[in-house]
């Protein structure tokens, strides 16, 4: 081999041509970008909400289809924002009857009112009730009743845990004693209108809100161990939610490293095993060449699509069980290629003088075939994972994904099962449609760099 056909097929000559392609860099910037949303999925985003990622009662808390927050930027109307307040500043007063009071100090600056609101609560007691006084302090400096509740009486230690809506017979009650103060028609059970509007006219009371919830507690040992507020809005988060409640900027960060499991995984072993493959194929010829090849034929042939739903359904869906499915297909191809050049290598005289000197033929195939196809196999890496990617995003939208991870197709599949597209829910199917392309785009780039490196032919065309 000379000089020049050994530096072609250095790792250094790769990466000097490399850099001076702008269409590979392009795919490298893309590819750098999704690894850092996988690392920020494992530092930022709590590993409970991926766990909970199917679980309905884990995402009460946020709203049902709420728009990204970030539309309030471009609307003339601001909607409000869904606002979850679980860090209250606690007060204690113990002076015979213990007081603990939780406050909430948020600011409202939207030109809608909020869809409801609601608090959470857990407290510890045994004996006589609790009892549960709840006020709203508006901007306008008025202190305002919104309800009185007792706890049930328990015989024996317990944790009380439960919820308090603005939809509940206790705060329209409390609202009924303020509706005097309003001077336009106002019913009772519409308690969010009377919180935030104001007594003159229906219109918002922007500024600053205080919700005081104060327990009144009738032994030493009672405690109240968290609260928790929320104001319902309109928009949430980054990319919004789904009607299914959940966090969808959790589903898309998350299904950056799930993708790129699966497409790097998928497409390194089937290239190496194709590439194997093939190789052995070539360089033994006859009619082990002739079986092999066969045998390609015969897997290439079957239809890919039906298998793998059938092997879905049949065999299971967890995620490893999908990169096997995806690999038992994905490798026919290149073992095509490389059977083609391992030809080509096997006639060259150190090929022949390796078999001269006694040398097995693992060992010829391995150290003086294989790695002399090593940069043709880092190309058809990069070119496959595209493939391996949208295959299984194609698998999740049908349903045929793993059920326990937040995929990109999985995503999909719940948008057009609640028919996200016919309701005009752009959020849910944009975002996960557009990293599927981003990412396979970026591998796509690289690939076809690398390919043009690599391969004699482009290079001389």
């Amino acid at each position: 081999m000379s000089e020049h056909q050994r530096s072609v097929l250095s790792l250094a000559y790769i990466w000097g041509e490399f850099r001076r392609s702008r269409v590979g860099l392009a795919g490298l910037a893309i590819l750098l970008i999704l690894i850092a949303i996988s690392l920020m999925a494992f530092i930022v985003t709590p590993p409970d909400r991926l766990k909970e990622w199917n679980d309905p009662s884990a995402w009460t808390s946020y709203p049902r289809s709420a728009l990204p927050s970030w539309v309030n930027l471009f609307s003339t109307s601001k909607l409000p924002e869904h606002l979850i307040l679980d860090r209250p500043e606690v007060s204690i007063e113990d002076s015979g009857l213990r007081i603990v009071t939780h406050r909430y100090t948020f600011n409202y600056a939207y030109d809608e009112f909020p869809s409801d609101f609601m608090l959470s609560y857990r407290v510890r007691y045994e004996g006589s009730a609790p009892l549960l006084l709840l006020t709203m302090t508006r901007p306008d400096g008025d202190a305002m009743e919104l309800a009185r509740v007792s706890l049930p009486y328990a015989s024996r230690e317990q944790v009380h845990e439960s919820t308090l809506f603005s939809t509940d017979r206790a705060v329209q009650d409390g609202i009924a004693n303020n509706l005097s103060k309003y001077r336009f028609p106002i019913s009772r059970d519409a308690t969010v209108l009377a919180v935030f509007s104001s007594y003159d006219e229906r219109r918002v009371v922007k500024g600053t809100y205080t919700l005081e919830a104060r327990f009144f507690l009738f032994d030493t040992d009672d405690d109240v161990i968290s609260s928790r507020f929320i104001v319902g809005g309109k928009v949430y988060g980054i990319l919004g939610t789904d009607d299914l409640r959940r966090d969808l900027s959790i589903g898309i960060v998350w299904g950056a490293p799930v993708a790129l499991f699966i497409g790097v995984s998928v497409a390194s072993i089937s290239v190496l095993i194709g590439m194997l493959y093939g190789i052995i194929s070539g360089y033994r010829g006859g009619r082990t060449d002739e079986a092999m090849m066969r045998a390609n034929d015969v897997v290439y042939a079957l239809p890919a699509l039906p298998l793998l739903i059938l092997l879905a359904v049949s065999v299971g869906r967890s995620i490893l069980l999908i990169v096997a499915y995806l690999i038992i297909f994905g490798w026919v191809g290149i073992a095509k290629v490389s059977r083609s050049i391992a030809l080509q290598i096997k006639s060259l005289a150190y090929v022949e003088a390796a078999e001269l000197m006694g040398q097995s033929s693992m060992k010829i195939v391995f150290r003086h075939i294989f790695p002399q196809l090593l940069p043709y196999t880092f190309a058809s890496i990069a070119i496959s994972v595209p493939g391996a990617i949208i295959t299984e995003a194609g698998l999740s939208f049908l349903g045929l994904g793993d059920p326990t991870l937040p995929t990109w197709g999985q995503i999909l599949h719940d948008a057009n099962l609640y028919g996200a597209a016919a309701r005009g829910l752009w959020w849910w199917i944009l975002p996960p449609g557009l990293m599927i392309a981003l990412t396979g785009l970026a591998f796509v780039l690289i690939g076809n760099a690398l390919d043009a490196i690599v391969n004699p032919r482009l290079k001389r065309l």
